[in-house]
């Protein structure tokens, strides 16, 4: 399994969170990261798991969040450097 991320950005953090659930029921993917911009109006949502869960994850929470993304990607095989950014962006909160 080769790791892939998936990005939605979106208004509001109540429709990020519907978002991140979308995902998470939809595919086999988990949280790696989350950025709030703007005041929390711009939130971007990284989910990880492979190339097949992450793009499906993606394509539900584009069609089934309460509020449409302003934005969405999948990398698959994600450059080092992108890893490095993911993983410092979740430094911030996940060991705490």
């Amino acid at each position: 399994m080769s790791k892939s991320y998936g990005f939605i950005e979106i208004t509001g953090v109540v429709a990020a969170i519907d978002a991140l659930d979308i995902m998470c029921k939809t595919a086999d993917v988990e949280l790696a990261s989350w950025e709030r911009k703007l005041g929390g109006r711009l939130v971007t949502i990284i989910v990880e798991g492979d190339v097949a869960a992450v793009t499906e994850a993606v394509e539900a929470a584009n069609a089934n969040a309460i509020k449409k993304p302003v934005s969405s990607a999948v990398i698959a095989r994600p450059h080092e450097e992108i890893v490095r950014i993911v993983e410092l962006s979740a430094s911030r909160w996940k060991n705490q």
